[in-house]
């Protein structure tokens, strides 16, 4: 299991259309993913379950993969949550 703490910089967090392009990235991988945020853990690859989550711009987050390519899957992604754009 590869685990990296992230905070999350992109000025929308991980709503709307932001959302949407990080489960994509998330699901290119064969690796199982989570989120952890406030003592919480969802499926980064389930669209309800990343917008349930309310993650907001400043929101310390905690990304979990376990797989054949679990480090790519977390460094990836955590480099998404420092973009604006996609």
């Amino acid at each position: 299991m590869y685990t990296e703490k992230s905070v999350v910089k992109c000025e929308s967090g991980l709503h709307n259309k932001f959302a949407t392009y990080f489960i994509q990235k998330a699901n290119e991988f064969r690796s199982s993913i989570w989120i952890e945020a406030d003592d919480r853990k969802i499926n980064a690859k389930s669209l309800l379950g990343v917008l349930s989550m309310g993650i907001m711009t400043g929101t310390e987050i905690t990304l979990l993969a376990e797989g054949p390519d679990e480090e790519a899957a977390v460094k990836e992604l955590s480099a998404m949550l420092v973009k604006d754009i996609y």
